[in-house]
């Protein structure tokens, strides 16, 4: 096992004794290398930039990041015969469904140039499973939120939890961007789930990597939350309520994002075992740990 990470957001500590390698996914000569000199029999892509806002001020840079990423990881793998690939994909691929919970056979219209790089690297594995053999499972992840370990928080607080956090421990107002969705309560409704389900869903995953095609699965709970729930069940894990700013609604912000989960719950019996609540448990039981520990 080795991981090759350019170390932009990542942490050399957290992979312990595991070999790693220094450098970018989008350096075809150096993926193969390490391909070849650690002997892989396969792949776990998950490096991309991931912020859909972020990606609309930034659309050349994420193609080059995300679609020169892939290109490179499966050129490399093609150049080694390393033919086993299980990689990263996003809800993101969907944009705004027509219906909820989304399949995986619904429509794709992703609404930012993140859910379009994505999408299109959807495309490339599948081509190559056609060109080269490749056998491949691409996971669509809703939103992970939550902490598996305390040593393993989220060092990025630019997901929905995380902000609302860093809000708590400030005591500053949290923002809501929109409250007019067509929604129950007007707030935009996302699939949250848990990094150590969407761990056990990678390891649930591993024997499809033996047969031949492609798999594309989604990875969520089956359930919605709004913004307001995250913020009341903050609330309720905290003690601390905080009455937020509402914003207009960013660009691309679909108001509903749900997964449908029989096909992953069929095919690898898999199925989320943490709710909202123990999401928010695991992130604030996190933050007090690293605080007492500082």
């Amino acid at each position: 096992m080795v991981v090759l990470d350019d170390l932009t957001t990542g942490i050399p500590s957290r992979i312990g004794r595991v070999p790693l390698v220094v450098g970018t996914v989008r350096d075809r000569v150096l993926v193969r290398r390490t391909l070849t000199e650690h002997d892989a029999g396969g792949v776990v892509h998950l490096a991309a930039r991931k912020r859909g806002d972020e990606s609309l001020a930034r659309p050349e840079w994420y193609r080059q990041e995300n679609v020169g990423g892939i290109e490179a990881v499966l050129g490399a793998m093609a150049d080694t015969g390393v033919s086993r690939l299980l990689a990263s994909s996003s809800a993101a691929v969907y944009g705004d469904p027509d219906e909820l919970p989304v399949g995986e056979d619904a429509p794709t219209r992703p609404t930012t140039p993140y859910g379009q790089t994505k999408l299109h690297a959807e495309h490339l594995i599948a081509r190559a499973v056609r060109e080269h053999g490749l056998r491949a499972v691409a996971f669509r992840y809703f939103n992970v939120a939550g902490t598996a370990a305390a040593d393993l928080a989220d060092a990025q607080p630019v997901n929905l939890l995380a902000r609302v956090l860093d809000a708590v421990e400030t005591r500053t107002r949290p923002v809501i961007y929109g409250d007019r969705h067509p929604t129950p309560d007007g707030t935009c409704v996302r699939d949250y789930v848990h990094p150590a389900d969407v761990a056990a869903a990678h390891v649930a995953a591993l024997p499809l990597l033996e047969e031949s095609g492609m798999h594309v699965l989604n990875v969520g709970t089956g359930r919605g939350w709004s913004v307001r729930e995250v913020l009341d069940t903050v609330a309720e894990v905290t003690g601390v309520r905080l009455e937020p700013t509402v914003a207009p609604p960013r660009a691309g912000d679909p108001p509903a994002v749900v997964a449908a989960v029989d096909r992953i719950t069929d095919l690898l019996g898999w199925r989320a075992a943490h709710d909202l609540r123990g999401m928010v448990d695991s992130a604030w039981s996190a933050r007090r740990l690293s605080r007492s520990a500082g």
